[in-house]
């Protein structure tokens, strides 16, 4: 009877630790947590391999665009757009403060954030990535060789540019809106006026098809509601521009009452291909504003910056055909356009379910003249005559939709902190994952072309709470990657993020790698100071401004040792990296400047200005890794008082010049 007790016994235990170990297994491997078996193996990328796709993520108030690696997670590199950056010497050196520049003077910050990347034919091709200002008005075109932005453009008459920066499908423009509306042109007037005075300015900014280089070809004047966020039509809606607007009530106070009162705002929808008709027939007017247009030429390693005073405007008031409205419930966010170019989503942050127009039904009313009202001139289509669908309760707080170029639309949530997954033409929900976090945007690469690369969606999240170890009452922002590949969703990982994720944009490496820059040929610089070997080293003194034509390499300046400076001088450091070997990169400080160090890419040339307050002598350094001898790397300026006779001199390979 014992033995049979404790083979009961045994075998009763035996199974209880199956059925543990059979928990456990589906635990790991079906999903009943948050994270699967395989998520960690998804996103393993080993060590010497690269990741799958490039994540470009807005830095929100950094001002900046983070550069990830997609499944990875990782953090590549910060590109420095519209805030200094001392790691870089952005906006410090004196060649690249000329990009901070503005109708405003020189601002040194701003807030990114949404990012969009260059097409052609309706499909990612990896030469730019563009970038809007949201507080000081502007666009940045960063180059996707180096990495670095080439080129920025001030957007008058408008205030918040928080509807950018949107890339139309063979990159002909990209196209602005603006948030607040204001008087157009400024001026002094009462806020109580708001209705009916105040306008909002559309822009679309021309871009050269071979060098990127961008122009402001004409504005368009909206009436004075709230712009939020757009997105080009493409395919069978190439051609036009379809932006969200609130605020119809045009409230100037307490908007989150004031502007929530209407059960519909508009989708505006803007018929660009017409506004062209209508410049070429001359039928706008040019109207006086100041802006500047910074370019960085990469010949000459520098920035200028140029005020341009007159910019085209449109007025749809008077130019039928050129703009429409599309009533959408309630306060929309996310305007977003799927891959064929048929379904335009709305998403109102305040509305029960996902409005869904059609552009087929929408040129048919616009054919058929099938509409409720007009506002400012601009006529009100027929919700019903656009309508192809509702997503009924998917969630609460709609912002942003993205699409995978498998007939699925994927909604984030902001209030119910989820993605949704639903059918395109169905309106089916078909699958939903938390966030975990209050979530903003998501990105699917290539999510808003024709041609979706549609393995993974990016969730881009505004609060973390308890996700991470604290940092004190700061705590970081964070994205979140999905698996998309398979019928449901599956979480793989949590990765910080820099400043407040707002939108990203993504695409495959492959077609960004075999592009890249490695270094700048010597041969090639056209620096006005650049020194292309250390013979032409040399220190030139021009009344109080003295010049230093530098040259480094790996593990010294030329020259080193710089005598007859004096207090009251201005001393320019025009130093040029003479590697020419790839990721070598030279730095260089100086003690008491008032400015960031140079980092000098191979065969660059970089200035910093140096203004000596104290008699002494002092010293300089290289300040990034170079070589077993980097601490070696530096150098001293001997600096007499102003009445000194001491002879300018300096040292080249040990011998005073």
């Amino acid at each position: 009877m014992k033995n049979y007790k404790t083979i009961a016994m045994i075998v009763v235990a035996t199974s209880i630790l199956l059925i543990i170990a059979n928990c456990n297994q589906n635990a790991t491997t079906t999903g009943s947590g948050a994270l699967t078996g395989s998520a960690a193996q998804k996103v393993f990328v080993p060590p010497g391999e690269h990741d799958e796709f490039y994540a470009f993520m807005s830095g929100g108030f950094s001002g900046q665009l983070a550069v990830h690696g997609l499944p990875s997670g990782r953090l590549f590199k910060v590109v420095p757009v519209f805030s200094v950056d001392a790691e870089k010497a952005y906006g410090f050196n004196e060649e690249t403060k000329p990009m901070l520049e503005t109708s405003y003077g020189f601002i040194p910050w701003d807030d990114s954030h949404h990012p969009d990347l260059s097409q052609t034919n309706g499909v990612i091709d990896g030469r730019w990535c563009f970038i809007n200002a949201n507080n000081t008005p502007r666009i940045a075109r960063i180059s996707l060789k180096t990495f670095e932005t080439e080129e920025i453009i001030e957007l008058p008459n408008s205030a918040g540019n928080h509807s950018s920066a949107f890339v139309t499908e063979n990159t002909e423009y990209v196209v602005a809106g603006t948030r607040f509306s204001v008087p157009v042109p400024q001026r002094d007037m009462s806020i109580d006026e708001y209705k009916g005075n105040f306008k909002g300015a559309v822009s679309f900014i021309k871009i050269h098809p071979e060098t990127g280089r961008m122009s402001l070809e004409f504005q368009i004047l909206m009436p004075g509601f709230n712009y939020d966020l757009a997105h080009p039509g493409r395919g069978k809606s190439h051609g036009w521009m379809f932006f969200s607007t609130y605020n119809t009530e045009e409230a100037a106070t307490l908007l989150e009452v004031n502007a929530s009162q209407n059960d519909k705002d508009f989708i505006a929808a803007i018929n660009w291909k017409k506004a062209e008709e209508f410049i070429k027939a001359g039928k706008y007017k040019n109207m006086p504003t100041l802006y500047a247009h910074n370019v960085y030429d990469e010949s000459t390693h520098s920035a200028t910056s140029t005020m341009i005073k007159e910019v085209k405007t449109l007025d749809p008031s008077e130019l039928p055909g050129l703009v429409y409205f599309m009533p959408t419930p309630k306060s929309p966010h996310g305007c977003d356009v799927d891959p064929s170019g048929e379904y335009i989503v709305g998403s109102g942050k305040l509305a029960a379910a996902l409005t869904v127009h059609s552009f087929s039904k929408m040129t048919a009313a616009i054919e058929a003249k099938d509409f409720d009202s007009q506002a400012y001139g601009i006529p009100i289509l027929s919700f019903d005559a656009t309508l192809a669908g509702t997503v009924k309760q998917p969630g609460l707080g709609p912002l942003h939709t993205e699409f995978d170029g498998k007939g699925n639309a994927y909604t984030t949530f902001f209030i119910s902190s989820e993605v949704v997954k639903w059918k395109l033409g169905t309106w089916e929900v078909l699958d939903r994952k938390p966030t975990y976090y209050s979530v903003g945007h998501l990105m699917i690469p290539g999510g808003n072309s024709q041609k979706p690369f549609g393995k993974y969606v990016v969730a881009l999240n505004k609060i973390t709470k308890d996700r991470y170890i604290p940092t004190g009452p700061e705590v970081c922002q964070s994205a979140q990657l999905y698996d998309i590949s398979g019928d449901k969703m599956e979480l793989l990982l949590d990765f910080p993020t820099l400043g407040e994720p707002h939108y990203a944009a993504g695409c495959p490496a492959s077609l960004i790698e075999p592009n890249q820059t490695k270094i700048y040929k010597l041969e090639d610089n056209n620096h006005p100071y650049v020194t292309k070997s250390e013979k032409d080293a040399k220190v030139v003194r021009n009344g109080k401004d003295v010049h230093v034509y530098m040259t480094m390499i790996r593990s010294h300046f030329a020259p080193d040792n710089i005598e007859g400076i004096k207090t009251g001088d201005r001393v320019y450091f025009h130093v040029t990296n003479l590697e020419q070997d790839y990721d070598v990169p030279h730095g260089i400080s100086m003690i008491g400047a008032n400015t960031s160090e140079l980092l000098i890419m191979p065969g660059q040339t970089e200035t910093f200005v140096w203004e000596p307050k104290r008699v002494g002598v002092w010293p300089f350094y290289c300040t990034d890794f170079c070589s077993a001898l980097h601490q070696e790397m530096q150098g001293y300026v001997r600096v007499s008082p102003p009445n000194s006779n001491i002879a300018l001199s300096w040292t080249l390979d040990g011998e005073a010049l």
